[in-house]
This record gives structure tokens, C-alpha cells and sequence, in this order.
């Protein structure tokens, strides 16, 4: 099965400063992640939003069939790409109500879902958007500091591995109510230059390795061919796209917009979760019969989000590129 999908090429920004001092084999300490659906490993399950997962069928391959809030049949990228780096198989939520200082030494996740760049699209979806998670960041420097001390807190921030995935709500849902003062174009240029300006605080606040994720092809997520394609042919919406390849080309004048291909999913233009055509967080629920058997044949899982498989090819391909460029 072949799918005009996922582009999803990491960004590396140069920021390492101390990187002449750093042995190339340093042990990475911990994964911290900032951004949206994609990485959130359950910070919405405790805030007044809609848009939640921490029900099921969500989460029905998770361990223990458990549904933790993260948008996806299992793990999500934040997981895999922690347990690749041997840290751990899952990484918790910053907002979890059960988060201990020990929980905090391998990473944290401190993405939510629904948020991007443009402050308005966590404002529209009552979110904690991308510069509410810069300070939830400095909490986190403090209480290591604090527990740990300052030695340990430094190390983290040397050593550690700072992931930004973002710009796929901004392009989908919030740039319909910004095109009064933004063109497709305008808009894409204000999203990269609000990536760099994120990239540059985290910097500020003592990150060194940092990558970014560039954005989906958002107009080939089931929701958007099924609202926005053709009524017959579902087909991706190239407008989208379009928007999402201008603002990739503007984040980085290195970064190539590539059409990926993944081989071995059955079904790539509808979700396993319902009918694959709508469902997202509370239209995806328990009581729909017609939720697949087997998620593992499915690109997506829900109408926006992939299934675990297919984020574990995606960051398998992603590691296996780039990981060496942050050293």
C-alpha cells in the first residue's frame, strides 16, 4: 500500500554550544517533548477541554488495554522514540496528577493535544498551548534542581534530548479563522517564524539538542479527505498540503519536503476507529461497532491520528537518519 503521506522529516536545529566539550558517546538522560496530539502522552485527560482520549477503544493496545489519553491505539511517538534510546517503553504526562521528582529524571512529556504554534489554536480548543509549556518547562529545571540539585539539572539540559512536534492544528482548523489577515502563505511564514522563535526559548532556558518535527500533510488525514476531499474520491486536500510544504520550506532552507512512502498497511484511506471517516476522541468511543479488529493493518487510527505500527515505522526511519546528527 503505498500513501502521498507522511513527510515527517526532523529538523535539527544547530544549537549545541557546549558541543566540543561533550564526549559523542554521552549517555542521553532523558527525552523531553513539547507540541501537540502526536506527543501527548495524557496532559489533556484533567482539563476543560473536548478533546481527550483517555477512554476507550483508545488505547486498546497499549499494555493492560490501557486508555492513558494518548491519541493513538497504543503508544505514540514520544514512547517509541524513548524506549529506541533505552530510557523507557512510555514516558509520562507533565500534568499527571500521580507524577513523582523521580518520574521526571527520563523524560517528560509535556505535549497536548489540539495546541500549535499560533497561540489561537490552544485558545480555540482550551489547551495548554506551546508557550504555556516553556512554562511548565522552567517547573520542571526547578524541581530537579531542587530534588536533584544543580549538577543533575545541567546534565539534563546538556545531555538530553528536546523533541518540538507542532503547526498540524494551525494549518487544519486554525488558519480558516485567521485567513481575514493571513494568506495561505502569510499564514505559513508566521507559523515557521513562531517555530524558530519556540526553538530559540527553549535554547534560552538550556536545551542544546533540539529537533523539530516539520509539518504533516494534513489535508491526507481521514478527517480532512472526508470534511474537505471529493464526496466520492476522498481524495487529500491539496490546499492543505500545500500550506504544510510552504511551511516546512521556511523552517528550514535545509529541510526537503519528501514523500514518504509506507509499505505494508492494508488500509491508508480511513481510520480503524468507527467508520475511519470522522471519528476523533468522543466520536471514537466503545459503543461504535464498526472499530476495526486489527489496528495493526491501519495507517490511521483515528481520523487524525496514526496507529502505533505506523508511528513505529515512522520513528525507526527517523532514528535511523538522523539520531547521529544530534551528536
Amino acid at each position: 500500500m503505498k500513501l502521498h503521506m507522511l513527510w515527517l522529516v526532523l529538523v535539527l536545529i544547530a544549537v549545541q554550544a557546549h558541543a566540543t566539550k561533550q564526549r559523542k558517546n554521552a549517555k542521553i538522560p532523558a527525552l523531553i517533548v513539547f507540541g501537540d496530539s502526536i506527543m501527548d502522552t495524557g496532559n489533556n485527560n484533567n482539563l476543560s477541554t473536548l478533546l481527550k482520549s483517555n477512554f476507550p477503544p483508545y488505547g486498546k493496545d497499549f499494555p493492560g488495554g490501557l486508555a492513558t489519553g494518548r491519541f493513538s491505539d497504543g503508544r505514540v511517538p514520544t514512547d517509541l522514540i524513548a524506549e529506541n534510546l533505552g530510557l523507557a517503553k512510555t514516558i509520562p504526562a507533565y500534568l499527571s496528577p500521580n507524577l513523582k521528582p523521580r518520574d521526571l529524571l527520563k523524560g517528560v512529556s509535556f505535549a497536548s493535544g489540539g495546541t500549535g504554534y499560533d497561540p489561537l489554536t490552544a485558545q480555540t480548543m482550551s489547551v495548554v498551548s506551546v508557550w504555556d509549556q516553556l512554562i511548565y518547562f522552567k517547573e520542571y529545571i526547578s524541581t530537579i534542581k531542587k530534588h536533584y540539585g544543580k549538577r543533575k539539572a545541567r546534565y539534563i539540559l546538556d545531555h538530553s534530548i528536546f523533541l518540538v512536534v507542532s503547526s498540524s492544528n494551525d494549518l487544519a482548523h486554525t488558519y480558516i479563522s485567521q485567513s481575514y489577515k493571513y494568506n495561505s502563505t502569510s499564514y505559513a511564514t508566521f507559523l515557521a517564524k513562531s517555530a524558530v522563535k519556540f526553538v530559540r526559548e527553549l535554547h534560552k532556558l538550556g536545551a542544546r539538542k533540539i529537533g523539530v518535527f516539520s509539518a504533516l500533510p494534513v489535508g491526507c488525514v481521514p478527517l480532512q479527505r472526508s470534511v474537505r476531499g471529493s464526496v466520492l474520491t476522498r481524495e487529500c486536500v491539496k490546499p492543505l498540503n500545500n500550506m504544510a510544504k510552504q511551511f516546512n520550506t521556511r523552517l528550514s532552507p535545509a529541510l526537503r519536503s519528501l514523500n514518504r512512502k509506507l509499505d505494508g498497511f492494508e488500509v491508508a484511506d480511513r481510520a480503524c476507529c468507527g467508520t475511519g471517516f470522522l471519528e476523533i476522541s468522543y466520536m471514537c468511543n466503545s459503543f461504535n461497532p464498526f472499530t476495526c479488529s486489527n489496528s495493526s493493518a491501519y495507517i490511521f487510527w483515528d481520523s487524525y491520528h496514526p496507529t502505533e505500527r505506523a508511528y513505529q515505522v515512522m520513528v525507526d526511519k527517523l532514528l535511523s537518519k538522523y539520531l547521529s546528527k544530534l551528536f
